[in-house]
């Protein structure tokens, strides 16, 4: 398949284009769906008002050909340019990712898709684990490799690499979870 051929899907069919092919996506479950939603809602608080833009999980990102990929949350800063329609071929400053509890979704999120936003050259990437209760942020270094800049599991983070005036309480978000109710009866929490 084309980077051409996945940007024309409707937009209700699920994957993302890896080297030609497409890539079945993680099954989201409602623990991402509420940071999602959580973090869609204090970053737009922070940079809509500043003339900037926070995207869901369905803006596609045109990495690199053949490649397209679907952050979690997209993050532009003040003075981008962004198309309307199609393909996203600009950087966001900041790509999100939520893991969810499988291995494969895990490696997808810590390995493929860190090489990915680092090739398409996005300035910081976050990894958001609601199982490890953790964030990780990572600075693209000027050796188009990424290093590790910010590593919290609680309390309010005052100072955010990249996105100077936005403060996270990561007790408020872990506190958003917990409002969930117990895991369905017959399954196991990983």
């Amino acid at each position: 398949m084309t980077l051409a051929e996945w940007i024309a899907m409707p937009e209700d069919e699920p994957g993302e284009l890896v080297d030609g092919l497409l890539e079945e996506e993680e099954m989201p479950d409602l623990v991402h769906e509420t940071v999602v939603a959580w973090l869609v809602r204090v970053l737009a608080s922070w940079i809509v008002g500043r003339g900037g833009f926070v995207f869901g999980s369905e803006a596609k990102l045109a990495v690199r050909p053949g490649t397209g990929r679907k952050p979690d949350v997209t993050v532009y800063m003040p003075g981008k340019v962004l198309p309307r329609r199609g393909a996203v071929r600009i950087p966001p400053d900041v790509a999100v990712e939520v893991v969810t509890p499988t291995p494969r979704d895990a490696h997808r999120d810590r390995v493929e898709k860190l090489g990915d936003y680092a090739a398409f050259a996005v300035p910081y990437y976050w990894i958001i684990d609601p199982e490890r209760r953790s964030l990780e942020i990572f600075v693209l270094g000027s050796g188009g490799r990424y290093v590790h800049a910010l590593g919290a599991g609680a309390g309010r983070l005052a100072e955010i690499p990249g996105c100077e005036g936005l403060a996270l309480d990561l007790d408020a978000l872990w506190a958003e979870v917990e409002r969930l109710g117990p895991e369905e009866p017959g399954t196991e929490s990983s």
